[in-house]
């Protein structure tokens, strides 16, 4: 049995292929188009999942969208009348995309289908709809390694739910409570993003990566204005200094008063006080998301937590999260965002629509690693290359993480490119950027040369789990880098009482550990770990490079600049590499030298 799950029309729009529980594959459709978080129909993605099966569209018995757009549209259409007559020119944009598109979607679909494959029977085809945190619930619980847990969803808003909970068991799902809009986490953080200058549902990863350098200063003030958090960690927000509701901005000009400055323009300098308001939201998510998930620990005692939706993809607040609420384990869907919303509605329609067994699964979750899209055999990737007049190497496997390995120990950065692309937004060794976590200038040329990003931005350590214990205070796993955690204190260097002194980006001149490319500046690192079992290859690059240094870790960051999707292709990978500072490229068995 074939399920076909699709997310579209917001953001980071993507597809996700079944056969029975299996995930064939699932891709998002900004890697083929181009388009950072692309919203529209994920053609390519679909052509991509149905290739890789080897099936047609025929065959695919259910195909299901991840959200109910009628629902949704009731929302928009109750939140404009109970704000009119204010909101009257966002209501007259949004209003003709829904008519002509959103709202009719199902007419929407089987025309883009059709345009797929002009023999797919219409009449034929099972079309469902989930709802949209039904969807990341069932992301969150179906593929993770637990038979029963706990499941926390927190994101922006779906139809009008912004953070449910509900209690996983088997193949079953029960919802058993909610917050609903226009109380919301995911929006409060995306107002501060919007604030700070950055871009909604794109750029939060921005504000929790520039809060370590500043102070959390406004948190009380955050509390008492902005935010009524209650002990159990349900919360509702204060209206009149947003803007989200009705407005063309997140934010409204009482918002403004209240910290004293407007908005940040996306050109102007970060100062002293954009660094202060980061931290302080920063600082409120987390005591939001800790008094939420400590209060249901208590409540249900379970020990495991799953967790989906934009906001868990807050790594440092999923670090907090496994150290303080009280539960054990905690397994956090990789394709956290709406990109996940097209798996999660597969494995509902598996699970809940049809009523199938659900396999005991401890120990070991369905996402293989999450490299579940598209790969390149060696000939297509020779091609590429002689197409571009590029002269490459071919070497074997164990020779090439050898000479890769020595390359970073030099000094050099690799492109590297391996197998499946990963689902979601991190790279995890198979579209990566690599370089030696133990350079001091590492970190500034990544960001500088290479990535053409703020300066500010911190990078992960990918590490080989049997010696993380060593280097970070983490025990366990975190394969998919959603974990953030501490250096350990043996590996710091303390500050000098000059750098003590120093504030703001300042704070970068100081080394702080023997791995100071990947330790921020808070002493922390968001690490992903590396068992060979399930990622074999990258575990052999890894360790190619701790036999020669002794060090069993890499900087590991995405393969590709500042706004632009992770390469997708071998020209994808070619193209960054001929315009940034990378040194070596590595493109499945194949290498090229500046």
């Amino acid at each position: 049995m074939y399920i076909l799950g699709i997310s579209a029309y917001f953001h980071d729009s993507a597809a996700c292929l079944l056969k029975n529980d299996h995930i064939v594959a699932a891709a998002q459709e900004e890697r083929f188009t181009r388009k950072k978080n692309d919203e529209s129909f994920p053609l390519n993605a679909i052509k991509y999942c149905l290739v890789e099966a080897g099936i047609s569209l025929n065959q695919v018995d259910h195909i299901v969208f991840y959200e109910k757009p009628f629902l949704k549209f009731e929302r928009l259409l109750e939140t404009y009348l109970a704000f009119a007559p204010s909101g009257f020119i966002s209501f007259m944009k949004a209003m003709p995309v829904w008519l002509k598109d959103k709202l009719f979607l199902k007419k929407n679909i089987t025309q883009q289908l059709k345009s797929i494959d002009e023999n797919w029977d219409t009449k034929k085809a099972s079309l469902l709809f989930t709802t949209h945190h039904q969807s990341h619930a069932a992301s969150a619980f179906y593929p993770s390694p637990f038979n029963e847990a706990v499941i926390l969803t927190a994101d922006g808003v779906g139809e009008w739910t912004t953070t449910s909970v509900a209690i996983g068991t088997g193949n079953k799902i029960e919802q058993v409570k909610e917050i609903c809009f226009p109380h919301s986490i995911g929006l409060l953080y995306s107002a501060f993003t919007y604030y700070l200058g950055f871009k909604v549902n794109c750029d939060e990863y921005k504000v929790m990566g520039l809060a370590p350098y500043g102070n959390p200063i406004y948190v009380d003030l955050i509390f008492e204005h902005l935010v009524d958090l209650k002990a159990d960690g349900s919360f509702r927000l204060n209206l009149r200094y947003f803007n989200y509701c009705t407005g063309l901005t997140m934010t409204s000009s009482r918002f403004d008063k209240l910290f004293g400055y407007p908005a940040r323009k996306p050109a102007e300098a970060i100062s002293q006080f954009h660094m202060d308001i980061a931290s302080s939201i920063q600082v409120a998510a987390e005591r939001i998301m800790l008094d939420l998930t400590s209060a249901l620990y208590k409540e249900f005692q379970l020990d495991d937590l799953c967790m989906a939706g934009g906001v868990t993809l807050n790594c440092v607040i999923n670090g907090k999260i496994i150290q303080q609420s009280g539960f054990k384990r905690l397994w956090v869907q990789p394709a956290a965002g709406d990109a996940g919303g097209a798996l999660g509605a597969a494995y509902a329609v598996y699970y809940e629509y049809l009523g199938n067994e659900r396999e005991d699964v401890e120990g070991a979750d369905k996402m293989q690693n999450a490299l579940l899209g598209p790969s390149f055999n060696a000939d297509e990737v020779r091609t590429r290359f002689i197409a571009n007049n590029i002269r490459f190497e071919e070497l074997e496997t164990k020779d090439l993480h050898e000479k890769v390995a020595a390359y970073i120990n030099e000094g050099k950065v690799v492109g590297y490119f391996k197998g499946r692309s990963e689902f979601g937004p991190r790279a995890l060794g198979a579209r990566s950027i690599l370089a030696d976590p133990r350079r001091m200038d590492m970190q500034s040329v990544l960001n500088q040369k290479i990535k053409f990003r703020e300066s500010f931005r911190p990078f992960a350590p990918a590490v080989l789990q049997e010696y993380a214990p060593a280097y970070f205070d983490f025990e366990g796993s975190s394969p998919y880098m959603l974990m953030v955690t501490s250096v350990k204190p043996e590996l710091r260097i303390a500050s000098s009482p000059a750098g003590e002194l120093l504030k703001g980006f300042d704070l970068l001149k100081v080394k702080r550990s023997d791995l100071p490319a990947v330790t921020h500046v808070d002493y922390t690192a968001r690490i992903q770990t590396l068992n060979r079992e399930s990622h074999p290859d990258f575990y052999d690059l890894i360790t190619a490079f701790y036999n020669l240094t002794g060090c069993p870790c890499l900087v590991n960051t995405s393969f590709n600049r500042m706004d632009e999707p992770i390469v997708n292709s071998p020209q994808d990978a070619i193209d960054c590499f001929l315009n940034t500072g990378i040194d070596v490229l590595v493109i499945e068995n194949f290498m090229v030298v500046k």
